[in-house]
Protein backbone atom coordinates (compact mmCIF):
# COMPACT_ATOMS: atom_id res chain seq x y z
CA UNK A 1 0.00 0.00 0.00
CA UNK A 2 1.45 3.62 -1.00
CA UNK A 3 1.10 5.53 1.77
CA UNK A 4 1.90 9.30 2.30
CA UNK A 5 2.29 10.93 5.24
CA UNK A 6 0.32 14.73 6.20
CA UNK A 7 1.14 15.91 2.10
CA UNK A 8 -0.60 19.13 1.69
CA UNK A 9 -3.11 19.34 -1.25
CA UNK A 10 -4.11 22.67 -2.72
CA UNK A 11 -8.05 23.29 -2.21
CA UNK A 12 -10.18 26.04 -3.90
CA UNK A 13 -13.01 24.64 -1.89
CA UNK A 14 -15.97 27.25 -2.39
CA UNK A 15 -18.90 25.32 -3.65
CA UNK A 16 -21.13 28.22 -4.38
CA UNK A 17 -20.63 31.31 -6.71
CA UNK A 18 -19.31 34.30 -4.95
CA UNK A 19 -22.71 36.01 -6.93
CA UNK A 20 -25.01 33.34 -5.28
CA UNK A 21 -24.15 33.61 -2.30
CA UNK A 22 -24.72 37.16 -2.27
CA UNK A 23 -28.24 36.96 -3.07
CA UNK A 24 -30.33 36.89 -0.08
CA UNK A 25 -32.21 33.84 0.60
CA UNK A 26 -30.98 31.91 -2.37
CA UNK A 27 -30.25 28.59 -1.86
CA UNK A 28 -27.18 26.60 -3.02
CA UNK A 29 -26.70 25.76 -6.60
CA UNK A 30 -28.11 22.19 -7.67
CA UNK A 31 -29.65 22.17 -10.73
CA UNK A 32 -33.68 21.36 -11.10
CA UNK A 33 -35.52 19.07 -9.06
CA UNK A 34 -36.53 15.74 -10.41
CA UNK A 35 -40.15 16.19 -8.64
CA UNK A 36 -40.78 19.36 -8.97
CA UNK A 37 -44.46 19.49 -8.01
CA UNK A 38 -44.21 18.50 -4.93
CA UNK A 39 -43.86 21.34 -2.41
CA UNK A 40 -42.03 21.33 1.35
CA UNK A 41 -43.87 20.63 3.97
CA UNK A 42 -42.38 24.00 5.80
CA UNK A 43 -40.51 26.95 4.43
CA UNK A 44 -36.88 25.61 4.66
CA UNK A 45 -37.58 21.92 4.53
CA UNK A 46 -35.66 21.98 1.19
CA UNK A 47 -33.55 24.18 -0.56
CA UNK A 48 -32.42 26.17 2.54
CA UNK A 49 -30.71 29.70 2.02
CA UNK A 50 -26.66 29.30 1.15
CA UNK A 51 -24.43 29.71 4.08
CA UNK A 52 -21.07 31.42 3.55
CA UNK A 53 -18.64 30.48 6.50
CA UNK A 54 -15.68 31.85 4.50
CA UNK A 55 -13.56 28.86 5.33
CA UNK A 56 -10.73 27.40 2.67
CA UNK A 57 -10.29 24.30 3.56
CA UNK A 58 -6.49 23.11 4.21
CA UNK A 59 -6.81 19.29 2.61
CA UNK A 60 -4.12 16.93 3.75
CA UNK A 61 -3.95 13.69 2.95
CA UNK A 62 -3.54 11.38 5.90
CA UNK A 63 -3.71 7.95 4.34
CA UNK A 64 -4.18 6.88 0.89
CA UNK A 65 -3.91 3.48 -1.13
CA UNK A 66 -7.17 2.36 0.86
CA UNK A 67 -9.69 0.12 -0.99
CA UNK A 68 -13.29 1.55 -0.83
CA UNK A 69 -12.80 3.17 2.56
CA UNK A 70 -16.04 3.04 4.65
CA UNK A 71 -16.01 3.87 7.85
CA UNK A 72 -13.53 5.85 9.94
CA UNK A 73 -12.98 6.01 13.84
CA UNK A 74 -9.99 8.32 15.84
CA UNK A 75 -8.96 6.73 18.69
CA UNK A 76 -7.97 8.46 22.09
CA UNK A 77 -4.17 7.81 20.95
CA UNK A 78 -4.26 9.60 18.11
CA UNK A 79 -4.57 6.42 15.58
CA UNK A 80 -7.59 6.22 13.06
CA UNK A 81 -9.52 3.15 12.45
CA UNK A 82 -10.49 2.84 8.77
CA UNK A 83 -12.73 -0.01 7.51
CA UNK A 84 -12.23 -1.23 3.79
CA UNK A 85 -15.11 -2.25 2.14
CA UNK A 86 -13.58 -5.63 0.69
CA UNK A 87 -13.22 -6.77 4.34
CA UNK A 88 -9.70 -5.08 6.23
CA UNK A 89 -9.58 -3.08 9.13
CA UNK A 90 -6.31 -1.11 9.01
CA UNK A 91 -5.05 1.44 11.94
CA UNK A 92 -3.38 4.91 10.54
CA UNK A 93 -1.11 6.57 13.23
CA UNK A 94 -0.93 10.05 13.58
CA UNK A 95 2.15 9.78 10.86
CA UNK A 96 -0.23 8.67 8.56
CA UNK A 97 1.55 5.11 8.44
CA UNK A 98 -0.72 2.30 7.46
CA UNK A 99 -0.58 -0.98 9.26
CA UNK A 100 -1.42 -4.43 8.24
CA UNK A 101 -4.85 -6.08 8.37
CA UNK A 102 -6.15 -6.38 12.27
CA UNK A 103 -6.83 -10.15 12.36
CA UNK A 104 -9.78 -11.33 14.09
CA UNK A 105 -12.36 -10.35 12.19
CA UNK A 106 -15.20 -12.28 10.57
CA UNK A 107 -15.66 -13.13 7.01
CA UNK A 108 -17.46 -10.20 5.22
CA UNK A 109 -19.67 -10.91 2.21
CA UNK A 110 -17.65 -8.51 0.13
CA UNK A 111 -19.90 -8.38 -3.50
CA UNK A 112 -20.94 -5.53 -4.53
CA UNK A 113 -21.73 -3.07 -1.70
CA UNK A 114 -21.64 -5.59 1.02
CA UNK A 115 -18.45 -5.88 2.52
CA UNK A 116 -16.97 -4.68 5.96
CA UNK A 117 -18.31 -1.08 6.69
CA UNK A 118 -18.85 1.23 9.44
CA UNK A 119 -16.50 1.07 12.50
CA UNK A 120 -16.93 2.62 15.97
CA UNK A 121 -15.15 3.05 19.48
CA UNK A 122 -17.62 1.48 22.10
CA UNK A 123 -18.40 3.93 25.04
CA UNK A 124 -15.80 2.31 27.62
CA UNK A 125 -13.37 1.86 25.12
CA UNK A 126 -10.68 3.38 27.42
CA UNK A 127 -11.63 1.09 30.11
CA UNK A 128 -12.29 -2.00 27.92
CA UNK A 129 -10.64 -1.28 24.94
CA UNK A 130 -14.24 -2.97 23.22
CA UNK A 131 -14.97 -1.54 19.13
CA UNK A 132 -18.07 -2.02 17.32
CA UNK A 133 -18.71 -2.43 13.59
CA UNK A 134 -20.80 -3.55 10.81
CA UNK A 135 -20.82 -5.63 7.75
CA UNK A 136 -22.51 -8.26 5.34
CA UNK A 137 -22.81 -10.79 7.16
CA UNK A 138 -22.25 -13.84 4.66
CA UNK A 139 -25.37 -16.50 4.71
CA UNK A 140 -26.51 -19.94 3.32
CA UNK A 141 -27.27 -19.92 -0.46
CA UNK A 142 -25.13 -16.61 -1.50
CA UNK A 143 -27.46 -14.23 0.50
CA UNK A 144 -25.99 -11.76 3.17
CA UNK A 145 -27.34 -9.67 6.11
CA UNK A 146 -26.43 -6.16 7.69
CA UNK A 147 -25.52 -7.36 10.86
CA UNK A 148 -23.79 -5.47 14.19
CA UNK A 149 -20.47 -6.93 15.91
CA UNK A 150 -18.33 -5.96 19.08
CA UNK A 151 -14.98 -6.87 19.94
CA UNK A 152 -11.97 -6.25 22.07
CA UNK A 153 -8.91 -4.47 20.17
CA UNK A 154 -5.36 -5.54 21.30
CA UNK A 155 -3.12 -3.29 22.87
CA UNK A 156 -0.77 -3.42 20.05
CA UNK A 157 -3.79 -2.40 17.97
CA UNK A 158 -3.02 -6.00 15.46
CA UNK A 159 -6.02 -8.03 16.65
CA UNK A 160 -9.52 -8.45 17.80
CA UNK A 161 -10.92 -11.00 20.17
CA UNK A 162 -13.89 -11.47 22.25
CA UNK A 163 -15.82 -11.43 18.40
CA UNK A 164 -19.75 -11.56 18.81
CA UNK A 165 -22.83 -10.04 16.73
CA UNK A 166 -24.99 -8.12 18.54
CA UNK A 167 -27.29 -7.55 15.55
CA UNK A 168 -28.38 -10.07 12.12
CA UNK A 169 -31.10 -8.42 9.94
CA UNK A 170 -33.67 -10.63 9.11
CA UNK A 171 -34.29 -12.36 6.95
CA UNK A 172 -31.16 -12.75 4.80
CA UNK A 173 -31.42 -10.76 1.31
CA UNK A 174 -30.40 -12.37 -2.07
CA UNK A 175 -29.30 -8.78 -3.02
CA UNK A 176 -26.14 -7.42 -1.92
CA UNK A 177 -27.17 -3.76 -1.83
CA UNK A 178 -28.13 -1.37 0.21
CA UNK A 179 -27.20 -2.50 3.56
CA UNK A 180 -27.23 0.74 5.65
CA UNK A 181 -25.06 0.45 7.85
CA UNK A 182 -24.02 2.81 10.66
CA UNK A 183 -23.80 2.10 14.54
CA UNK A 184 -23.60 4.81 17.16
CA UNK A 185 -24.39 5.30 20.90
CA UNK A 186 -26.54 6.99 22.80
CA UNK A 187 -24.53 7.30 26.25
CA UNK A 188 -26.62 5.14 28.29
CA UNK A 189 -26.02 2.15 27.39
CA UNK A 190 -27.50 1.11 24.02
CA UNK A 191 -26.36 1.48 20.64
CA UNK A 192 -28.50 2.28 17.58
CA UNK A 193 -27.75 0.65 14.00
CA UNK A 194 -29.18 1.30 10.88
CA UNK A 195 -30.36 -0.90 7.89
CA UNK A 196 -31.44 -0.19 3.97
CA UNK A 197 -34.24 -2.13 1.92
CA UNK A 198 -31.53 -4.46 -0.20
CA UNK A 199 -32.60 -2.19 -3.28
CA UNK A 200 -35.11 -4.55 -4.90
CA UNK A 201 -39.10 -3.58 -5.19
CA UNK A 202 -39.65 -6.72 -3.03
CA UNK A 203 -37.56 -6.27 -0.52
CA UNK A 204 -38.27 -2.71 -0.28
CA UNK A 205 -41.81 -3.23 0.68
CA UNK A 206 -40.45 -4.77 4.16
CA UNK A 207 -39.93 -1.25 5.58
CA UNK A 208 -43.41 -1.48 6.67
CA UNK A 209 -43.06 -4.60 7.89
CA UNK A 210 -42.53 -5.18 11.68
CA UNK A 211 -41.57 -8.76 11.83
CA UNK A 212 -38.46 -7.70 9.69
CA UNK A 213 -35.77 -5.80 10.03
CA UNK A 214 -35.03 -4.27 7.17
CA UNK A 215 -35.46 -0.38 6.64
CA UNK A 216 -35.21 -0.17 9.98
CA UNK A 217 -32.87 1.43 13.12
CA UNK A 218 -32.52 -1.00 15.70
CA UNK A 219 -31.58 -0.28 19.24
CA UNK A 220 -29.86 -3.09 21.66
CA UNK A 221 -28.05 -2.95 24.57
CA UNK A 222 -24.05 -3.05 24.12
CA UNK A 223 -24.22 -6.88 24.37
CA UNK A 224 -27.12 -7.13 21.74
CA UNK A 225 -29.89 -8.10 24.14
CA UNK A 226 -33.42 -6.20 23.47
CA UNK A 227 -34.00 -3.13 26.10
CA UNK A 228 -37.85 -3.18 27.85
CA UNK A 229 -38.20 -0.04 26.69
CA UNK A 230 -38.18 -0.07 23.19
CA UNK A 231 -41.57 0.66 21.74
CA UNK A 232 -42.10 -2.89 20.42
CA UNK A 233 -41.10 -4.46 23.44
CA UNK A 234 -44.01 -7.17 24.27
CA UNK A 235 -44.99 -7.24 21.24
CA UNK A 236 -45.67 -10.91 19.33
CA UNK A 237 -46.00 -9.18 15.78
CA UNK A 238 -42.55 -7.09 15.89
CA UNK A 239 -39.08 -7.52 16.19
CA UNK A 240 -38.52 -6.30 19.54
CA UNK A 241 -35.25 -4.17 19.02
CA UNK A 242 -36.88 -1.97 16.26
CA UNK A 243 -36.80 1.29 17.45
CA UNK A 244 -37.80 3.16 14.31
CA UNK A 245 -39.51 1.97 10.50
CA UNK A 246 -40.08 3.10 7.16
CA UNK A 247 -36.56 4.19 6.12
CA UNK A 248 -34.95 3.20 2.69
CA UNK A 249 -31.08 3.07 3.54
CA UNK A 250 -29.41 4.91 6.29
CA UNK A 251 -26.05 5.42 6.23
CA UNK A 252 -25.69 8.53 8.38
CA UNK A 253 -26.47 8.34 11.76
CA UNK A 254 -25.58 10.49 15.29
CA UNK A 255 -26.38 11.79 18.52
CA UNK A 256 -27.13 15.09 18.90
CA UNK A 257 -24.97 16.37 22.01
CA UNK A 258 -26.47 19.36 23.05
CA UNK A 259 -29.77 17.50 22.91
CA UNK A 260 -29.36 13.57 23.06
CA UNK A 261 -31.65 13.33 19.87
CA UNK A 262 -31.20 10.31 17.89
CA UNK A 263 -30.59 11.70 13.99
CA UNK A 264 -30.38 9.95 10.46
CA UNK A 265 -30.10 10.88 7.33
CA UNK A 266 -30.81 8.17 4.60
CA UNK A 267 -30.92 7.95 0.75
CA UNK A 268 -33.88 8.55 -1.10
CA UNK A 269 -34.25 7.29 -4.62
CA UNK A 270 -34.42 9.77 -7.67
CA UNK A 271 -34.55 12.64 -5.28
CA UNK A 272 -35.81 12.53 -1.57
CA UNK A 273 -33.19 12.20 0.38
CA UNK A 274 -33.69 12.85 3.84
CA UNK A 275 -32.58 13.86 7.28
CA UNK A 276 -35.18 12.48 9.88
CA UNK A 277 -35.03 13.29 13.77
CA UNK A 278 -35.82 10.03 14.91
CA UNK A 279 -38.55 9.17 17.44
CA UNK A 280 -39.40 5.77 19.18
CA UNK A 281 -42.20 3.88 17.33
CA UNK A 282 -42.50 6.18 14.42
CA UNK A 283 -42.77 5.55 10.61
CA UNK A 284 -41.31 7.51 8.09
CA UNK A 285 -42.92 6.52 5.39
CA UNK A 286 -40.61 4.54 2.78
CA UNK A 287 -42.13 3.03 0.18
CA UNK A 288 -45.34 4.76 0.91
CA UNK A 289 -44.18 8.62 0.70
CA UNK A 290 -41.21 10.05 -0.69
CA UNK A 291 -39.65 13.37 -2.02
CA UNK A 292 -38.31 11.38 -4.55
CA UNK A 293 -39.40 8.93 -7.48
CA UNK A 294 -38.45 5.90 -9.07
CA UNK A 295 -34.67 5.62 -11.76
CA UNK A 296 -37.48 5.09 -13.93
CA UNK A 297 -39.32 8.48 -13.35
CA UNK A 298 -42.45 6.68 -12.04
CA UNK A 299 -44.32 7.33 -8.51
CA UNK A 300 -43.04 6.24 -5.18
CA UNK A 301 -45.63 4.01 -3.75
CA UNK A 302 -49.15 6.64 -3.38
CA UNK A 303 -47.30 8.74 -5.33
CA UNK A 304 -47.96 11.39 -2.42
CA UNK A 305 -44.67 13.35 -0.40
CA UNK A 306 -46.52 13.45 2.71
CA UNK A 307 -49.41 11.21 4.21
CA UNK A 308 -51.42 11.53 8.28
CA UNK A 309 -49.27 8.80 10.36
CA UNK A 310 -46.44 8.80 8.87
CA UNK A 311 -43.09 11.42 10.03
CA UNK A 312 -41.61 13.45 7.25
CA UNK A 313 -38.46 14.58 7.38
CA UNK A 314 -36.70 17.81 9.19
CA UNK A 315 -35.23 18.07 5.48
CA UNK A 316 -34.71 16.93 2.54
CA UNK A 317 -32.56 17.26 -0.99
CA UNK A 318 -33.84 17.14 -4.53
CA UNK A 319 -32.05 16.21 -6.73
CA UNK A 320 -29.89 13.86 -4.20
CA UNK A 321 -26.47 14.20 -2.20
CA UNK A 322 -26.29 10.91 -1.74
CA UNK A 323 -25.74 10.81 1.93
CA UNK A 324 -22.61 8.78 3.59
CA UNK A 325 -21.43 9.46 7.27
CA UNK A 326 -22.67 12.52 9.12
CA UNK A 327 -21.71 14.20 12.41
CA UNK A 328 -22.50 17.12 14.85
CA UNK A 329 -19.63 19.22 14.66
CA UNK A 330 -18.30 20.17 18.69
CA UNK A 331 -14.60 21.28 18.11
CA UNK A 332 -12.77 24.77 18.42
CA UNK A 333 -11.01 24.37 14.94
CA UNK A 334 -13.87 25.14 12.90
CA UNK A 335 -15.48 27.66 15.93
CA UNK A 336 -18.22 29.07 13.47
CA UNK A 337 -19.02 25.09 13.11
CA UNK A 338 -19.94 24.37 16.49
CA UNK A 339 -22.98 22.78 16.61
CA UNK A 340 -23.57 22.62 12.68
CA UNK A 341 -24.43 19.33 10.88
CA UNK A 342 -21.30 17.72 8.50
CA UNK A 343 -22.77 14.99 5.63
CA UNK A 344 -20.65 13.48 3.78
CA UNK A 345 -21.72 13.34 -0.61
CA UNK A 346 -21.06 10.63 -2.51
CA UNK A 347 -22.81 12.16 -5.44
CA UNK A 348 -21.88 14.72 -6.71
CA UNK A 349 -19.25 14.46 -3.71
CA UNK A 350 -18.94 17.27 -1.35
CA UNK A 351 -18.93 18.28 2.63
CA UNK A 352 -22.66 19.14 3.19
CA UNK A 353 -22.62 21.64 6.40
CA UNK A 354 -26.44 22.20 7.53
CA UNK A 355 -26.43 25.22 10.03
CA UNK A 356 -30.04 24.14 12.60
CA UNK A 357 -32.33 26.72 14.20
CA UNK A 358 -33.80 24.09 16.83
CA UNK A 359 -34.51 21.39 14.83
CA UNK A 360 -34.78 22.73 11.18
CA UNK A 361 -32.45 23.67 8.51
CA UNK A 362 -31.40 27.30 8.43
CA UNK A 363 -28.66 27.21 5.93
CA UNK A 364 -26.73 25.17 4.15
CA UNK A 365 -22.87 25.33 2.46
CA UNK A 366 -21.26 22.69 0.21
CA UNK A 367 -17.65 22.67 0.49
CA UNK A 368 -14.85 20.28 -0.48
CA UNK A 369 -16.16 19.44 -4.18
CA UNK A 370 -13.25 18.37 -6.18
CA UNK A 371 -11.86 15.19 -4.20
CA UNK A 372 -14.59 12.62 -4.94
CA UNK A 373 -16.73 10.47 -3.50
CA UNK A 374 -16.87 11.27 0.08
CA UNK A 375 -18.09 8.35 2.12
CA UNK A 376 -18.04 9.18 6.01
CA UNK A 377 -16.61 11.72 8.66
CA UNK A 378 -14.99 12.17 11.77
CA UNK A 379 -13.82 14.67 14.41
CA UNK A 380 -10.39 14.29 15.33
CA UNK A 381 -9.48 15.05 19.18
CA UNK A 382 -7.82 18.34 17.83
CA UNK A 383 -11.48 19.55 15.94
CA UNK A 384 -9.68 18.29 12.81
CA UNK A 385 -12.32 16.82 10.68
CA UNK A 386 -11.54 13.39 8.79
CA UNK A 387 -12.92 12.44 5.41
CA UNK A 388 -12.79 9.42 3.73
CA UNK A 389 -12.87 8.96 0.07
CA UNK A 390 -14.17 6.51 -1.42
CA UNK A 391 -12.72 4.56 -4.29
CA UNK A 392 -10.37 1.64 -5.23
CA UNK A 393 -7.75 4.04 -4.41
CA UNK A 394 -9.12 5.93 -1.38
CA UNK A 395 -8.02 7.78 1.32
CA UNK A 396 -8.10 9.62 4.60
CA UNK A 397 -8.13 13.84 4.20
CA UNK A 398 -7.79 16.00 6.81
CA UNK A 399 -9.73 19.31 6.82
CA UNK A 400 -8.45 22.11 8.89
CA UNK A 401 -8.80 25.50 7.82
CA UNK A 402 -6.08 27.51 6.02
CA UNK A 403 -4.06 30.04 7.54
CA UNK A 404 -4.87 33.56 6.06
Amino acid sequence: MHVRRLISTSAAVAFLPAALAAQAGAPVEQGPKNVPEFEPAFETQTRAPAADSRVELKVEILADGLAHPWGVAPLPSGHVLVTERPGRLRVVSPDGSVSDPVSGLPEVHAVKQGGLLDIATGPGFADDRMIFWTYAKPLADGTSATAAARGVLSEGMTEVTQVEDIFVQDPPSPTPMHYGSRVIFDGNGHAFITTGEQFTTKERDYAQDLDKTYCKTIRVRLDGETPDDNPFAGRDDAVTSIWSYGHRNIQGAAIRPDTGQFWVIEHGPKGGDELNLIEPGANYGWPVISYGETYDGNPVGSGEARMEGMTGPQYYWDPVIAPGGMLFYQGDVFADWKGDVLIASLVPGALVRLEMDGDRVAAEERLLPDQGRIRDLAEAADGAVLALVDAEDGAILRLTPKAD
